[in-house]
């Protein structure tokens, strides 16, 4: 039997990426015999791709239940309540399931028997490399929060001579130096600020200056280090109490914050407190990408845009859907590449022994694998 794919639309507000893109959709048909992609109608349209484009690339247009009737099912944000009861026993499940964020979506989706992968879980390892979606997201993100931080600052970022007089370049910091916050600052320096960034590991250091930015050294970051996965382990009680001081200084500096510190499944540390946005000049702007968590600014209000103290602080939810040409690309590049590495014989039969499925697997065989998420689930089990 051949096997099919399903491109639904994304129905989450605000979620204008596929999970497929014409292209990529593509080139997959071209390397496996009989494979049918079934893509609903205007499933790309968010992302400027018309159903001609899909058919023109060899998919099949189809309602939604015939998209959602196919062996593996490919989409950006997790299923909603309505989706997962379209979803059955044997079915596949590729997509960003934020498992640490909803573990009761994971549960649902094991009662239904349906196999999750879910792309926050792929493993870091060299192999895996291709199918990193949350690094090809994250980078979009910090593009998009300095692009939105030099919208909104009422000052240039870059330094300007003119007949008038010189203009000083703005000051941006840049809180977490992680893929989003690398980005963010090289892009900030692109648009000609002058850009400092600070992280609690004493390793990015490097990165950081390799883009042309200041690092900004705290005496709380002389123990800083990083977990097997590359986060930054929480601070002790006591450091988390001081960071926020001692970060003060140097955002009452800054024109423009952009804050990234984020621990999946985590509340976000809190890096600005009140007196240190209370301290900002007047007009100054903070990107807080970490307002899914709760925020790094004691002021964030997660999907809005407030002002506080004269200070324009704005927390977005979901900037890579704000470029979903690029975004829906590079996310169906990581989709395909889980795709094809479960691929065998033209079905998909991924090997749960390698370590991609085994760390990226949510749910299977009617349970929730992940650990993490079953942990989570096991409070409400016993409270049950």
């Amino acid at each position: 039997m051949a096997l099919s794919i399903g491109v639904p639309r994304e129905t989450e507000a605000g979620e204008a990426r596929v999970a497929l893109v014409p292209d990529v959709a593509d080139r997959l048909l071209a390397t496996v015999d009989g494979l049918e992609v079934r893509v609903e109608e205007g499933a790309g349209n968010g992302a400027y791709h018309t159903d001609a484009d899909y058919e023109a690339a060899g998919c099949s247009v189809v309602d939604r239940e015939q998209a959602f009737a196919a062996d593996v099912l490919v989409k950006v944000a997790g299923p909603s309540n309505d989706e997962i009861e379209l979803l059955g026993d044997g079915q596949v499940l590729i997509g960003l399931m934020d498992p640490l964020g909803a573990p009761e979506r994971a549960q649902a989706l094991a009662e239904r028997g349906v196999t999750t992968l879910a792309m926050e879980l792929v493993p870091r390892i060299s192999r895996a490399q291709k199918l990193d979606a949350l690094s090809a997201m994250s980078s979009i993100g910090g593009y998009r929060a300095a692009i939105l931080a030099a919208e909104r600052l009422p000052k240039f970022f870059p330094l300007l001579t003119t007949a008038a007089g010189t203009v000083r370049p703005a000051r941006v910091l840049v809180l977490g130096a992680g893929v989003a916050g690398l980005q963010a600052i090289a892009t900030a320096k692109r648009l000609g600020a002058k850009v400092f960034g600070y992280d609690i590991r004493e390793p990015t250091r490097e990165e950081v200056e390799s883009l042309g930015a200041s690092f900004v050294e705290l005496e709380v970051d002389i123990e800083g280090d990083q977990d097997e996965s590359g986060y930054a382990e929480e601070l002790e009680k006591e450091k988390q109490e001081r960071q926020p001081e001692l970060l003060k200084p140097h955002i009452a500096e800054a024109d423009v914050v952009i804050s990234t510190a984020l621990i999946p499944g985590r509340p976000a540390p809190l890096l600005i407190n009140e007196n240190a946005v209370e301290a900002m000049d007047p007009g100054s702007v903070i990107v807080d990408l970490a307002a899914p968590n709760g925020g790094n600014c004691a002021y964030t209000e997660t999907g809005e845009e407030i002002v506080e103290h004269n200070v324009q602080i704005l927390g977005p939810t979901n900037l890579p859907a704000e470029m979903p040409v690029h975004a829906s690309e590079l996310y169906a590049k990581t989709v395909v590449a889980m795709i094809e590495e479960g691929l065998a014989d033209g079905t998909f039969a991924p090997d749960f022994e390698d370590q991609i499925f085994a760390d990226s697997c949510l749910t299977r065989d009617g349970e929730v694998r992940n650990e993490r998420v079953r942990g989570l689930l096991e409070p409400e089990e016993k409270d049950a």
